[in-house]
């Protein structure tokens, strides 16, 4: 099934050549190996150079960001960087970090290494709460022009009717689905009513494990990556996506975060409502992204379960246990 918004392949003038000689217009030269990374909303590649350390270069979907939003994040990580904070951020090359060839347009990033962080560990949580409680601080000087704002809309009612136009349900889920999906979204807007009006601030806005790198040794600990996804919300989506386990488990290591974050940020505690409205809304957001992207060959190959009988049934449970999770307590009151 072809998604409603694509005329063509994604990607489909990305080649091998033309990625060596996308980075030879700009004056690199690479050697001619190439290592494709772990992406599928762009395409990422490690590229060995005739000279130096390997360098990263993300070439970016078509149709996803305008030139001035992605700049808008280019500019948001250099702003990082520029303050000593540990992220990796695009290369300015000719003065310039978005680069174009042919229809195809790109950013070069300098090659980080690092393992996935545990955060099992509480020393590891709370250096990780430091470190984005000083992006946050950051994040809150201004607001982006060009970047939209994660909230109900965004991540909740526009996925919801993408598949409703889509047809991608099989008839006999499709009616219980969108049943459950409304009952989440009510479920949604009460967090947000019992929070209230909270601040929005630039985010990394995709916090997880994935986008986080480890660095062992003197001058180690967590690099972030990807700020593909920054856009305005409010403070806790950059936490909670760093919660796992039992109750139990997420309370003790909450407060190991904010143990470290509000030595840099103040956190407002009414954002803990938000916590399963976030994530109610990621699960809604990330069907209806899985189904957008449907008409790239690389997603049915990485995802074979994806609009499977078993998947929307999947789906359904998921978030039912979520409407029952927003109604409970938050965290901290447990």
């Amino acid at each position: 099934m072809k998604s409603a918004d694509s005329s063509m392949t994604p990607f489909a003038s990305l080649t091998p050549d033309s990625l060596l000689d996308a980075l030879e217009s700009i004056g690199l030269r690479p050697d001619g190996r190439l290592l494709a990374l772990n992406s599928y909303e762009n395409r990422v590649y490690q590229v060995f150079m005739e000279e130096g350390a390997p360098l990263v270069v993300k070439f970016y979907r078509a149709g996803r960001w305008s030139d001035a939003a992605i700049l808008e994040e280019h500019d948001f990580s250099r702003e990082l960087a520029v303050r000593e904070l540990p992220v990796v951020a695009a290369m300015a090359i000719a003065g310039q970090t978005l680069h174009r060839h042919g229809d195809l347009r790109f950013a070069v990033f300098p090659r980080q290494r690092g393992r996935a962080p545990e955060f099992d560990s509480r020393q590891t949580l709370e250096w990780m709460g430091r470190f984005i409680g000083r992006i946050h601080a950051v994040g809150a000087l201004k607001p982006f022009a060009e970047r939209p704002e994660i909230n109900i809309h965004s991540f909740g009612e526009a996925p919801r009717d993408f598949l409703q136009r889509s047809g991608f349900l099989p008839p006999d889920l499709a009616n219980v689905y969108f049943g459950v999906v409304d009952q989440a979204l009510d479920g949604v807007r009460r967090c947000f009513e019992r929070a209230g009006r909270v601040a929005t601030l630039r985010l990394h806005g995709d916090c997880h494990a994935g986008n986080v790198l480890w660095v062992e040794g003197e001058g180690g600990g967590p690099f972030f990556v990807d700020f593909d996804d920054s856009r305005m919300g409010p403070a806790i989506q950059d936490l909670w996506m760093l919660l796992s386990g039992e109750r139990a488990d997420q309370v003790r290591q909450l407060a190991d975060v904010l143990a470290g974050y509000e030595d840099f940020f103040a956190f407002d505690s009414r954002e803990l409502y938000l916590i399963e409205a976030l994530r109610t809304l990621r699960l809604i957001h990330y069907a209806g992204w899985l189904a957008r992207r449907w008409d790239d060959p690389a997603f049915p190959a990485a995802f074979p379960w994806f609009n499977t009988q078993r998947y929307w049934q999947d789906r359904i449970l998921e978030l039912r246990e979520q409407i029952a999770l927003m109604d409970e307590p938050p965290l901290w009151s447990a």
